[in-house]
């Protein structure tokens, strides 16, 4: 009840962002907060009450004794699994906290199992499976997307990675090993080329709303939706590129050393954890 709940600290915006967001240090600081991989083990009774929490401060209410740090800590654990827009809670595997983990399994995996046909085929597919979850988890309330095109989108992305990865892999047979070990960046770069546009093509169609620094909405503008997702096309790739790129050359050099000859069953792990590292 409003007797037991006490006024919200005066000056208190929940929804402040916490660092400065028009510098980049601030942005990252938001960004690590926002996908720290600790907030998956959360267990979700804590998580209703985080939500639960944010709401009561939104209304300028919360519990006695309630600290400033508190309602912060409650508000990452609300970003963390939350859909910014419905408030509706998100599986496991599309929260932006389950990005870290889950993509340095999968990237290991892509890494470790490259020489065979059906190695590729699967974890090719395991992985759009995942930024198929991640991407309808995600997907933007303004700009609707039917179920009929995410389905055509998945399977388009899926269709591109396989054919990309199985292409290069049976004409690197003869190549250097090296190449051979590049196949599942090229596959998943692929991939984004075809599924973000795809996943996204209601704002490229419809166009995406534009506002002035006041907030003001101007209009919908179709080449603003090109531009932004093109470079959210760029920076999925640019960021896959450190680690399956370099990792490749890191592994090509550590599988020469006779302890790594011996205990093969750590190749995988151990791509796994450098993925991370990178």
């Amino acid at each position: 009840t409003c007797a037991e709940m006490a006024t919200v600290p005066l000056g208190f915006n929940i929804d402040t962002p916490r660092w400065d967001q028009s510098t980049f240090v601030g942005r990252l600081k938001h960004f690590l907060n926002i996908t720290d991989p600790r907030t998956v083990l959360v267990p979700e009774e804590e998580l209703d009450r985080a939500k639960a929490l944010v709401e009561s401060c939104r209304a300028g209410l919360v519990p006695p004794g309630s600290s400033r740090e508190q309602l912060l800590y409650a508000k990452k654990l609300y970003d963390s699994a939350f859909h910014p827009d419905s408030g509706e809670k998100m599986n496991l595997i599309g929260r932006m906290s389950f990005q870290v983990p889950g993509g340095m399994a999968l990237t290991g995996c892509m890494l470790q199992f490259y020489r065979t046909v059906p190695a590729v085929v699967f974890w090719q597919w395991v992985n759009q499976s995942f930024n198929a979850i991640v991407n309808y988890t995600n997907r933007n309330a303004a700009s609707p997307i039917s179920l009929r095109q995410i389905g055509v989108a998945y399977v388009t992305a899926t269709g591109t990675a396989l054919a990309t990865a199985v292409g290069l892999n049976l004409y690197t047979k003869r190549a250097p090993p090296l190449l051979a070990r590049w196949v599942p960046f090229a596959a998943v770069a692929a991939a984004n080329c075809v599924n973000i546009p795809m996943m996204r093509q209601q704002e490229i169609i419809n166009g995406v709303t534009v506002t002035d620094g006041d907030n003001n909405e101007l209009g919908r503008s179709r080449r603003a939706a090109v531009k932004g997702i093109a470079q959210v096309v760029v920076s999925r790739i640019t960021m896959a590129a450190p680690g399956m790129i370099i990792l490749p050359i890191i592994m090509e050099r550590l599988e020469k050393f006779p302890f790594m000859q011996r205990i093969r069953v750590l190749h995988g792990p151990l791509q796994v954890l450098l993925c991370g590292g990178l």
